[in-house]
């Protein structure tokens, strides 16, 4: 659970985890159990007003996989505001597109590893 988190989105966050798309499914697939490095992964998980796609309190890293809406403008905008305001809390985050997921699970799993090894271990 996450300080500051407002009680309506843990509802939410259950909805969604019902409802995860491919490349999320194909996503969880690979941090579930703790079977990426050892690392506790969380997803749909509530982190002050927002609903991040996977998080891991160790690391206090956010993985975001983005649909298409990510590209418009407006969208990029808030995106933008979202990332600074979690930064701020002391979080760490990275972006992928549904495509990198599906057609590149293991890229992205490497980039992945270069982000866990140039954080501070915990």
């Amino acid at each position: 659970m996450w300080k500051g988190a407002p009680a309506s989105n843990f509802g939410l966050a259950r909805q969604l985890r019902v409802r995860l798309t491919a490349a999320e499914l194909l996503m969880w697939d690979k941090l579930k159990n703790k079977q990426f490095k050892g690392y506790k992964f969380r997803r749909q998980h509530p982190i002050h007003k927002f609903i991040v796609d996977f998080y891991c309190h160790e690391l206090k890293l956010i993985i975001e996989i983005d649909g298409k809406y990510h590209d418009a403008e407006e969208q990029q905008i808030e995106d933008f505001k979202r990332s600074e305001l979690l930064q701020f809390q002391g979080l760490h985050e990275i972006r992928f597109n549904n495509e990198e997921i599906i057609n590149d699970i293991d890229l992205v799993l490497k980039k992945l590893t270069g982000l866990i090894n140039s954080l501070p271990q915990p």
